[in-house]
């Protein structure tokens, strides 16, 4: 916090410091309840979602005003993300940081089976053939061709979120078809002979970085694991496999936000934060030093990204900015119940427990079980 907050706004506003709170121990719906103060709120949109039902979002664009501050220099979409978040379209905070999807593959693995390392622009399809040719057993260890973690992960580039958060039911049979063609795409990577984790939920942050075993590693943000490892260095990553349809696209537009309670006694100066904040100085010490993707549109950020990070020197690091995430809906308080039904019944589906579409549709029937419970309807 003093490298991208407090350091920068004593340069600028001596009078103001940040002090974080910690909600571990206390959720922001506590100090809520208890009217404690509170100024800046931040948290990623899933969460923010949840948030708005405790109504302490304060609308940016008149506390904006007087600061001329620029809201056109944020990338669009983000901006959209964070205003359809809310039920009457106000902006409630501005994002920070935004997650990255990523093929991440060990050279060494790919060297000793004699196969060409992956590239940028793979489709699934593709990522699955070149999984085949590195999964098998050697010297008494089984190599995995391809760990994509889970199968929602591989949802979210099609924008499925299994709860529709305006009327808090399940969305999985209204799009039947695309959660087919996602459980068929994962099915055909866990059905290559020996590629199957030993255990559903195994990590696959240890699977890559400490036991070394996957060959590629389709995830989020593995940086600062690898930085922790600082003996496996021979690693690369390509651009995140694609569908067909849906070329570079990856994710979801998966974002930190920070935001301004209504109940603040210092309104002005929290919005003076924001300011220092997203200043092109501030964003290019967070791009640079701390690898947290600017939401400002000025490619320059995304060219200087990691640039003073040592373990990301000589990595194909734009190859991150060669895919957009997709649109994100607001996530409904019940997308984490719904997303576990979801792989709850793709494993079982994989396992040969049940069909394709009895799977699909006993997720949904979990779910909306589930939120009636929870709603008491």
């Amino acid at each position: 916090m003093e490298l991208i907050i407090n350091g920068p706004l004593k340069k600028k506003y001596p009078h103001i410091t940040v002090e974080r709170l910690n909600r571990d121990k206390n959720p922001l719906a506590e100090h809520v309840a208890r009217g404690d103060e509170v100024d800046l709120i931040t948290s990623w949109n899933g969460s923010m979602s949840q948030n708005m039902d405790l109504k302490i979002y304060e609308d940016l664009t008149p506390l904006a005003k007087p600061l001329n501050f620029p809201f056109d220099r944020f990338d669009a979409q983000a901006l959209d993300t964070v205003r359809a978040i809310s039920d009457d379209g106000k902006l409630y905070g501005l994002p920070y940081n935004r997650q990255f999807n990523a093929l991440y593959y060990n050279k060494d693995i790919f060297d000793k089976f004699g196969v060409p390392y992956p590239k940028d622009g793979m489709t699934w399809d593709e990522t699955i053939e070149l999984a085949k040719r590195v999964t098998r057993q050697e010297g008494g260890v089984d190599y995995r061709g391809l760990d994509p973690e889970n199968i929602t992960r591989m949802g979210y580039q099609l924008s499925l979120v299994q709860v529709d958060a305006k009327t808090n039911t399940s969305d999985i049979m209204n799009n039947f078809n695309t959660y087919q063609k996602l459980f068929e795409t994962g099915n055909r990577i866990y059905s290559i002979p020996g590629n199957k984790p030993a255990k559903w939920g195994y990590s696959a942050y240890d699977a890559f970085i400490k036991d070394r075993t996957v060959a590629m590693a389709a995830n989020v943000n593995f940086f600062p694991y690898l930085a922790e490892a600082p003996d496996f260095t021979n690693w690369d990553i390509v651009q995140y496999p694609s569908y067909p349809d849906k070329p570079n696209v990856y994710g979801m537009f998966d974002m930190h936000i920070i935001g301004i309670s209504n109940t603040s006694k210092h309104k002005e100066d929290a919005m003076k934060v924001l300011e220092v904040l997203f200043s092109d100085e501030v964003q290019m010490i967070a791009t640079k030093q701390t690898g947290r993707i600017s939401l400002l549109s000025d490619t320059k950020f995304q060219q200087a990204f990691g640039a003073d990070m040592p373990i990301l020197k000589g990595k194909n690091i734009q190859s991150i900015f060669k895919s957009k995430p997709a649109p994100a809906p607001r996530l409904s308080k019940h997308y984490g119940n719904g997303g576990t039904n979801v792989r709850n019944k793709f494993n079982d589906y994989v396992d040969g427990k049940i069909d394709l579409n009895t799977a699909i549709r006993e997720a949904d029937e979990l779910t909306n079980a589930y939120i009636k419970a929870q709603e008491g309807k």
